[in-house]
């Protein structure tokens, strides 16, 4: 009994101290911030504006990585497949990490794989379009695809690939104005926004900031409405699609976290959950999140953000069940 009580407290000794040396050694070496999209959006974006605040943190270079495809899931993978030892921090979103195993039968990941450490940003939406589209609010979209779907070209949608929350958004619409839509999916909203202003396609529902909002005053692409339930300080002149007869109630926002392997040591994770609360406070960096149209939350514990990952799990499940997303 006695050395079976001396073994038992070893082995928790030798845990103690295996913790305390992951958070002694780490980080040994730089870190990678990994982002699920092309370089030019607004992922991108808000990566390349807290990677230095964040080596500061940490005390080593924080390197940022572009990996596109399967609506964020070949860059989700690759933070699976590498060593689960916080040197790969994914930059996501429900949209990867929830919906895409829900849309795509070659994810063989669940959100479940992935453990939140820490938000830095909710996103508001807005519709934007192509130049010439003859809408410039929720009704006079859904008259201008009335028109369309009658003269046998459907109104065409882009999204950042099949299963994100922007197809989703798009399938919503047809369902609530009874009108067909035609789905094109991109890898990352840069490459759909220089075939919105192509006119390759009609519609984007997305997150902005100043790029885009640019764009639309520059005269390149417009502001249909906005996807908030107010109007928005950076797009004041545009109407929400909530003002809207045929549109009414159709409010949605998205936000983006930090994401490790579940089996990341619990010293790492709160390692990381620190450094980027450090950062989430910066005034600089909270600065430069806003002027992108962004709403940056104050920090919240590692329990915290289990329960929100966890509730947004359920929530967009329900969502992806009630439009009956299959897997393709």
């Amino acid at each position: 009994m006695k050395k079976t009580f001396l073994r038992a407290s070893a082995l928790l000794a030798s845990l103690v101290l295996a913790g305390s040396a992951w958070a002694q050694a780490f980080p040994a070496k730089p870190v990678t911030l990994m982002v699920p999209y092309p370089p030019g959006g607004l992922s991108d974006v808000t990566a390349r504006t807290i990677n230095t605040a964040l080596a500061k943190q940490l005390g080593q270079p924080v390197i940022v990585e572009n990996l596109g495809g399967a609506s964020g899931g070949i860059a989700a993978q690759k933070v699976l497949n590498a060593p689960a030892d916080g040197y790969l921090i994914f930059q996501g979103s429900p949209n990867e990490l929830i919906l895409a195993p829900l849309s795509n039968a070659a994810i063989k990941y669940k959100s479940e794989d992935f453990r939140l450490v820490q938000m830095i940003s909710i996103n508001p939406l807005a519709m934007f379009a192509r130049k010439d589209l003859p809408a410039n609010n929720g009704d006079e979209l859904v008259a201008y695809a009335t028109k369309a779907a009658a003269a046998g070209k459907p109104l065409t949608y882009a999204s950042v690939g099949p299963g994100s929350l922007y197809h989703l958004l798009g399938e919503h619409m047809s369902k609530l104005t009874g009108l067909p839509m035609t789905h094109v999916p991109y890898k990352g909203a840069a490459p759909a926004q220089q075939d919105l202003m192509a006119g390759e396609v009609d519609i984007f529902m997305t997150p902005y900031g100043k790029g885009p909002v640019q764009l639309a005053e520059d005269g390149k692409l417009k502001v249909v409405a906005a996807l908030s339930l107010e109007r928005q300080d950076m797009i004041k002149k545009a109407p929400t699609l909530n003002e809207s007869i045929a549109l009414k109630g159709f409010v949605f926002d998205i936000w983006s976290g930090y994401f490790v392997h579940k089996d990341t040591p619990e010293a790492v994770v709160v390692a990381l959950h620190k450094a980027l609360s450090e950062v989430a406070n910066d005034p600089a960096i909270r600065s430069a999140l806003e002027a992108q149209a962004m709403v940056v939350p104050r920090p919240q514990s590692l329990a915290a953000m289990t329960k929100v990952y966890a509730d947004n799990s359920t929530r967009y499940r329900g969502i992806a069940k009630a439009m009956n997303l299959q897997p393709q």
